[in-house]
C-alpha cells in the first residue's frame, strides 16, 4: 500500500547571513552634494619661515624686514559623483498569497537593501580607501609572531604624519583577528560600551578602535588598516526605495529602488589612511 506522506511549508525564509554596515567610524559626511552633483575642495598652500631681518637691510620693492613678499597658492580638488546604481522586481499576488506572504514587497525590500546594497556600498568604499592610502608599505605575511609589530609600524606611521590620535580605527579581518589573538605580546582591551559594538568595535589596541570586517567586503589579499575618519568622505546623495501596490501591467507589488553614492580620499589628508596588504 502506497501512502503520500505530508509536506509541509512553514511560514519562515531560510536568510542569509549579514552584517550591518561598519563605514559610518571611518569615513565623514563633511561635504554637501545637495543641488549639486560636483564639489570641488580648495587646497592652499603656505608660506615659508625666514629670519627676520631686524636691521632692514632688505632690497627691492618686496624686501622687508619680514622677508620677500610670496603667493600663496590655490588649487582645487574636484569630486563628482560617479555610482548611480538601481534594482526593480516585482511579486506577483498569488506568489504572495501561496508563499503565506513570506515573498512579499516590504520584506523583500529589506532583504535587498541587507544583503546587495550594503555590501555593495561598502565593499566599494574600502576599495577606495586602500587604493588612496598614504602610506602602503610592500606586502608581508602576517603571523601571529609579527602582527604586533606591523600595527605598531602603522600607528607610527601615522605618529609621524601628525595624525590625530583620537579616531584612529584599525580594520581586520577575521582571520587576522584570529592572529592578533594568538599573539602573545598582544592584550586587548574589550571593554567596550553597547553603542560602540553597534557599529562594530569589538577592542582596543595601542589606542586603535579595532573593528573586524567579513573579508567578502574588502579588497583581497587584505592584511589591516588602519585610518582617521577625517580622510574619507563618503556621500550618499540620494536613497529612493518605493514600494507599489498594483501598478499599471501588474497585479501585485511592483519594487524600485536607487541609490546615489561615491567615496573620495582628501589629498592633503590621505596619510591618515595606513593600508598592508598580506603577503605569500
Amino acid at each position: 500500500m502506497a501512502i503520500d506522506l505530508v509536506t509541509k511549508f512553514l511560514p519562515y525564509v531560510d536568510e542569509m547571513f549579514t552584517s550591518e554596515s561598519k563605514k559610518s567610524l571611518l569615513t565623514n559626511q563633511d561635504f554637501e552634494w545637495t543641488g549639486a552633483h560636483t564639489v570641488k575642495v580648495y587646497k592652499v598652500s603656505t608660506s615659508a619661515m625666514t629670519d627676520y631681518d631686524r636691521a632692514g637691510t632688505g632690497t627691492g620693492a618686496t624686501g622687508s624686514r619680514y622677508g620677500a613678499v610670496g603667493s600663496l597658492d590655490a588649487t582645487t580638488e574636484e569630486f563628482t559623483l560617479k555610482n548611480d546604481r538601481s534594482f526593480t522586481f516585482a511579486i506577483d499576488k498569488m506568489d504572495a498569497d501561496e508563499t503565506q506572504q513570506q515573498l512579499a514587497g516590504a520584506s523583500a525590500l529589506a532583504r535587498q537593501q541587507r544583503e546587495v546594497i550594503i555590501p555593495e556600498v561598502d565593499k566599494y568604499v574600502y576599495g577606495v580607501m586602500t587604493d588612496g592610502a598614504g602610506t602602503k608599505p610592500a606586502a608581508v605575511a602576517l603571523t601571529s609572531d609579527n602582527i604586533y609589530d606591523e600595527i605598531l609600524k602603522g600607528n607610527n606611521t601615522l605618529d609621524n604624519e601628525e595624525v590625530l590620535e583620537t579616531g584612529r580605527v584599525l580594520v581586520v579581518t577575521p582571520d587576522v583577528y584570529l592572529l592578533m589573538k594568538k599573539c602573545p605580546d598582544i592584550v586587548l582591551n574589550t571593554d567596550i560600551g553597547q553603542d560602540m559594538r553597534l557599529k562594530g568595535v569589538i577592542a582596543n589596541l595601542d589606542g586603535l578602535t579595532v573593528m573586524k570586517i567579513p573579508a567578502v567586503r574588502l579588497p583581497e589579499q587584505f592584511g589591516f588598516m588602519i585610518a582617521h575618519p577625517v580622510a574619507t568622505v563618503a556621500p550618499t546623495k540620494l536613497e529612493d526605495y518605493k514600494v507599489h501596490s498594483d501598478p499599471p501591467g501588474i497585479s501585485g507589488d511592483l519594487v524600485e529602488g536607487r541609490i546615489v553614492y561615491d567615496a573620495f580620499i582628501l589629498d592633503n589628508k590621505k596619510q591618515a589612511i595606513y593600508y598592508q596588504a598580506m603577503g605569500e
